[in-house]
């Protein structure tokens, strides 16, 4: 396998079905919604920006952001399927899309949010110099950050 063939790909009539089929492990299922919701989404809030995540042309996990105010976008959804994890692609993945919401979108920063149990996203995003700044409003999420003058793949 060779990560050079992730590429990130609109979500269409012709894939959508894959995509809603992708799923994470029984013990990552609390942690994140359903790409088949998140799809719902995006088609009907022009801000959400949702793409597959594909292996050779394959969707193999699920991205959407959301560009607020300010010139900041919101990651809110990140899922590689749980038959594709721990091989890399998820790392290569994210390089891609930060690379793709810095060309497009042009941000000051860049926030995602998780679980706070969830010790593995945490690791992960901190390795692209994501840094908590707290609990989301409603007291569920870890909310960590980005300047994107700074920010580099730290892997």
């Amino acid at each position: 396998m060779t990560l050079s063939a992730i590429t990130l790909t609109n979500i269409t009539r012709d894939n959508y079905e894959d995509v809603c089929d992708l799923d994470v492990t029984d013990e990552q299922q609390d942690y994140i919604a359903t790409n088949t919701w998140s799809i719902v989404q995006s088609v009907f809030e022009p801000n959400y920006q949702a793409r597959a995540i594909c292996l050779n042309n394959k969707p193999v996990g699920f991205v959407m952001w959301v560009i607020e105010a300010n010139n900041t976008v919101s990651v809110w959804r990140f899922m590689i399927d749980h038959h594709f994890q721990n091989k890399g692609i998820g790392r290569e993945a994210f390089k891609i899309i930060l690379g793709e919401i810095k060309q497009t979108i042009k941000p000051v920063k860049i926030i995602i949010g998780y679980n706070p149990a969830n010790l593995t996203a945490k690791k992960f995003y901190a390795k692209f110099g994501f840094a908590e700044t707290g609990m989301d409003d409603e007291g569920e999420d870890m909310m960590a950050e980005v300047i994107c003058q700074s920010l580099t793949a730290h892997s």
